[in-house]
């Protein structure tokens, strides 16, 4: 039975999280009620799957906040209550739509059990009974509507995401700080350019680098906030541990990224990791010569992590440590499902805070930081 199946799957899914991600799991809800669960179908006035009714029967969703349990689509599992909120907003979206629109956008029979949060987006599951889809989970997108083919019952998607949580990084499951995040990384693309390549002449059309950037340029509040808990440490730690940590997560970024093999590049962040920071580059100087054709074949082969990377040699060297290590990091996620733990270790691997909050970025006094907004709403709430 698929009620078995459905069972089966949050213990493998249960035992994966209290394991790995013991913080994920706290967040997931206890059983609900049987008489919740009926008064549910009732308003709504459908037939919830089986399947639905004994995954609600196991967890009535998950607690909302940037620690809660996610689906693989980034999806929030929806308890009872969320259940009755989400599908009765989509049914006032979609309450004009004739029989035949609606089977494509948003059925009266569709009941949401996973939220994106952010959007209407999320996950749904059919309760048109008589139906060959009855039970069927699909998933809702703001601009293209209903797109079914993701399970033909929740058994046998929870027993998939069963799956992918047991072949972590290689099923995009990683954990950091006893979290589960979902993560889509993959190397760089196939590999341009030598070091043998020769610099081009001076004279020749190419992007210019952007060499505007300052040791004193102001990292605004929203870009840590980005980060959670590793946003907050940047935000607490001396510039120099922040500049140490920008000088190791560069010099990742240029061997992921293959910038390392030319000489110019490496000549520069070995200077820098010694502690002598190289003149700034005039347009025409090897470096930057270098870099500006990386931005051109870049451009070329479509690589924007590579062309990213280049412009991040420039930022990382000469820029604000703390603007380099939230720009290297943001870089490197499309590149390493590991790269949370990297910059934790970059940074000297201290004690975590928690993830940070209105207060928090209020109360903080980093004159490299732009906490203005939140310090003055904090002023005003402390009178």
């Amino acid at each position: 039975m698929t009620r078995d199946l459905v069972q089966d799957s949050w213990n493998r899914i249960d035992e994966w999280l209290r394991e790995h991600a013991p913080r994920t799991f706290a967040t997931l809800g206890p059983p609900a009620g049987h008489e919740e669960i009926a008064a549910a179908q009732e308003e709504l006035g459908v037939t919830f799957p089986p399947d639905l009714i004994a995954s609600l029967l196991r967890h009535d969703g998950a607690v909302d906040g940037a620690e809660a349990f996610l689906f693989s689509t980034h999806d929030r599992l929806l308890g009872v209550t969320g259940i009755i909120e989400d599908t009765t907003f989509m049914r006032c979206l979609a309450e004009d739509l004739d029989e035949e629109e609606a089977e494509y956008y948003w059925h009266h029979g569709y009941v949401k059990f996973g939220s994106y949060g952010v959007t209407s987006d999320g996950l749904m599951v059919d309760c048109r009974p008589g139906r060959d889809s009855f039970g069927a989970v699909g998933r809702f997108f703001d601009e293209t509507g209903t797109d079914f083919g993701h399970a033909d019952s929740l058994g046998e998607y929870l027993a998939e995401l069963a799956d992918q949580l047991e072949r972590g990084q290689d099923g995009g499951a990683v954990t950091f700080n006893g979290r589960l995040f979902w993560e889509q990384a993959s190397p760089a693309g196939p590999e341009w350019g030598s070091a043998d390549d020769p610099l081009p002449a001076p004279d020749e059309q190419l992007p210019e680098l952007d060499l505007s950037c300052s040791p004193t340029d102001l990292l605004h509040v929203s870009r840590l906030d980005e980060f959670e808990e590793l946003g907050a440490l940047i935000a607490v730690l001396p510039r120099e541990r922040v500049a140490d940590a920008a000088r190791k997560q560069l010099r990742r970024l240029a061997v992921e990224t293959g910038l390392n093999t030319y000489p110019e590049v490496r000549s520069a962040l070995d200077a820098w990791e010694r502690g002598e920071t190289p003149p700034r580059p005039q347009q025409t100087d090897p470096l930057a010569l270098r870099l500006r054709k990386v931005l051109a074949q870049a451009d070329t082969h479509r690589d924007n992590l590579r062309k990213r990377a280049a412009e991040e040699v420039v930022h990382g060297i000469w820029g604000s440590p703390y603007k380099s290590v939230c720009g290297i990091a943001g870089t490197r996620s499309r590149l390493t499902a590991d790269w949370r733990a990297d910059l934790h270790a970059d940074l000297g691997n201290p004690p975590l805070p928690s993830i940070p909050d209105e207060r928090f970025w209020g109360a903080l006094r980093n004159p490299a930081v732009d906490s203005s907004w939140w310090a003055a709403q904090y002023a005003q709430d402390q009178g």
